[in-house]
């Protein structure tokens, strides 16, 4: 686990953890005021304030996003690539999918917003890279939304690029990315957004500025105040910390009303009518921190101080709710530092508050697992408990669980199907689709680096390294017959798609590509070759689909390829050329191609000065004039 200042190992000297926890403290001392009460509004609430007057109107959603790529990761967990016109970069979103995504695929499903902190990465969402966020909502009846990247951009509107970045977050949350989960995600108009550090910053404002579209906002230690003393300044000091990124860049300099816009404190009346859900601890080491020398006191030293500031300005913030009658469950943690357990385990309390607000059951029902599908969940316990009932597929019937599914027919059996190769399953239709259903289980493979499972017209292969893909049908019967991932192709890199520039298909593989046409049949290409062919436009260059796999070895362990219309050749000491088939390659033919006097080509055939060509060779060249070829020397 690591904490929201610290990513992914990045460590700090003790001495730089210091000034950053004085740093913080310095801040922290200047924002105290009295403390808030937990949980409700008061039965006295006072005059509200002046409105803030918001930049841009209310929510209203835009066109223009688009979808680029689609890729499973798991049966129920997506990643999209979407276009975003705003911020003029694709973005990746991924989705955690409903419990009863696969047994009721007519249903909707609420949506749940899982912001991340200050330090987000480009890769991963911290929620599942952090925390237990995906198995825990496996048994929930949500989709669950989580937005890839927005480092140190409070996942909102900049004034400015900074940094390489072009942050329109709220934009692109708020406006462009509705419509494509409403029309292609099965997903309804009922959110809510749960957000750590600055992610509960912005759960808030982005609550407070955007009426009706979210029903729920949980701030996990949360900067609820942006604009008090000092806090700007803490703001810029957190940004330049993780990223480089100027805070005048993403609302102006602090005297810019854009900060008491995003500010939710100064937006608290906005909040009317939103379930609210508001946590901190108190910055001393709790139960899942490492204790220092000190009592009290955590190794986590910017942990400390962010934490710290989370609870006086979530106090704050509270305070105003409080006195404006705004109902809100505040928990003020008795220990706790800013890191991600504390976040994890605020995730499991808030849970049947936000169920609450989203009108989704806070339980899953009840199920069980009996049968031949009973008896292969018990034989993989690791799929966990189950989520739904038994289901009718495609002509057979199949179970989910925690982490993953089990398919059966009279035919084929009870068979699991899990993880990334679940997910290829998934994104190929399932039983319905060209795979069909499951014959075996997941199986190791013989050198112990990947996984399959085998269908009834394919199978799926993964490993850490190439990720999970499906082969079936010629590419499958080409690939098996030399010798699966044991051949000279190893495992497949990408699914088969078809050629752009002429009827067929292609898949690549770790060292080559199998390659499908109706007139040239089924061949591979490979190594330096299949770079050489690439050169040449692939099969929409001159020598169009290959015609043979790779042969050979030849003289000096050479090996070449044939093609429609002609040949590349390979040696360890000439390299990768072609010949195209015509009055060249049969002049070399007549002195006995590669073995014969002139060796290898060196160059691909190219034009002369006074019209016609040449290709040289290891030991002479060929030139063709006026539709006679001449050897030299």
């Amino acid at each position: 686990m690591r904490t929201e200042l610290v990513r992914f190992g990045r460590t700090t000297s003790a001495g730089t953890r210091a000034r950053r926890a004085a740093a913080a403290l310095t801040v922290a001392s200047a924002l105290m005021i009295p403390f808030a009460t937990t949980t409700v509004a008061s039965a006295a609430p006072v005059a509200r304030t002046a409105p803030v007057a918001l930049a841009g109107p209310a929510y209203t959603q835009t066109s223009g996003a688009t979808v680029t790529s689609v890729d499973w990761l798991s049966d129920r967990r997506v990643a999209l690539w979407i276009e975003s016109p705003s911020m003029g970069t694709p973005i990746q979103v991924q989705l955690l999918l409903a419990r009863d995504w696969n047994i009721n695929p007519q249903a909707t499903f609420p949506q749940v917003y899982m912001l991340d902190g200050l330090r987000a990465t480009d890769q991963e969402n911290g929620w599942t890279a952090e925390t237990d966020a995906e198995s825990y909502f496996a048994d929930k009846n949500v989709n669950v939304v989580l937005p890839i990247g927005g480092q140190s951009s409070f996942y909102s509107d900049w004034v400015d690029q900074d940094n390489g970045k072009n942050y329109q977050w709220e934009t692109f949350l708020t406006k462009e990315l509705p419509p494509i989960l409403e029309r292609d995600w099965r997903s309804t108009d009922t959110r809510g957004v749960v957000g750590l550090s600055m992610g509960g910053t912005s759960a808030m404002f982005l609550a407070a500025r955007n009426p009706g579209f979210f029903k729920f906002a949980g701030s996990l230690s949360g900067i609820l105040s942006t604009t008090s003393l000092g806090m700007p300044q803490a703001i810029q000091y957190a940004m330049t910390d993780a990223g480089g990124f100027n805070s005048s860049a993403m609302w102006g300099p602090p005297s810019n009303s854009l900060w008491a816009q995003h500010d939710p404190y100064m937006l608290a009346d906005k909040l009317e009518g939103v379930s609210l859900y508001i946590s901190s601890g108190n910055g001393s080491a709790g139960p899942y921190d490492q204790p220092s020398p000190i009592p009290g006191v955590s190794t986590n030293y910017a942990g400390m101080g962010l934490e710290i500031l989370s609870r006086l300005t979530s106090q704050t913030f509270a305070t105003k709710l409080n006195q404006l009658g705004i109902p809100a469950q505040v928990n003020y943690r008795p220990s706790g530092t800013h890191s991600w357990p504390y976040w994890q385990f605020e995730l499991h309390q808030l849970w049947p508050q936000l169920a609450t607000a989203l009108g989704v059951e806070v339980d899953k029902p009840a199920c069980s697992a009996a049968g031949l599908i009973g008896n292969a969940s018990g034989a993989n316990s690791w799929l966990g408990p189950c989520l739904t009932a038994e289901y009718n597929v495609a002509g057979g019937r199949a179970q989910d669980f925690t982490f993953g599914r089990v398919f059966f027919t009279p035919d084929t059996g009870a068979q699991v199907v899990a993880g990334a190769i679940g997910g290829i399953y998934q994104g190929n239709r399932g039983p319905e689709g060209a795979l069909g259903f499951p014959t075996t289980g997941e199986i190791g493979t013989p050198d112990g680096r990947g996984r399959f499972n085998a269908f009834q017209n394919g199978m799926v292969y993964f490993t850490p390294q190439t990720g999970a893909h499906a082969v079936k049908g010629a590419v499958l019967d080409e690939w098996a017959a030399q010798g699966y991932e044991g051949g000279p192709l190893g495992y497949p890199v990408l699914d088969e798609v078809e050629t752009p520039n002429k009827p067929g298909s292609v898949q690549g593989f770790e060292i080559g590509a199998i390659y499908t046409s109706p007139d040239a049949g089924v061949h591979s290409v490979q190594g330096m070759i299949l770079g050489k062919y690439g050169e040449l436009g692939w099969e929409g260059g001159a020598l169009g689909f290959p015609k043979s796999n790779e042969l050979g070895p030849i003289r000096d362990g050479g090996r070449f390829n044939q093609f429609e219309t002609g040949n590349i050749y390979w040696s360890p000491l000439s390299g990768a050329w072609s010949t195209p088939y015509g009055p060249i390659f049969d002049a070399w033919g007549s002195v006995g191609y590669e073995g014969g006097r002139l060796g290898y080509p060196t160059s691909d055939q190219f034009d002369i000065d006074g019209g016609g060509k040449q290709q040289n060779f290891q030991f002479g060249i060929i030139t063709l004039k006026d539709g006679v070829a001449t050897i030299a020397p």
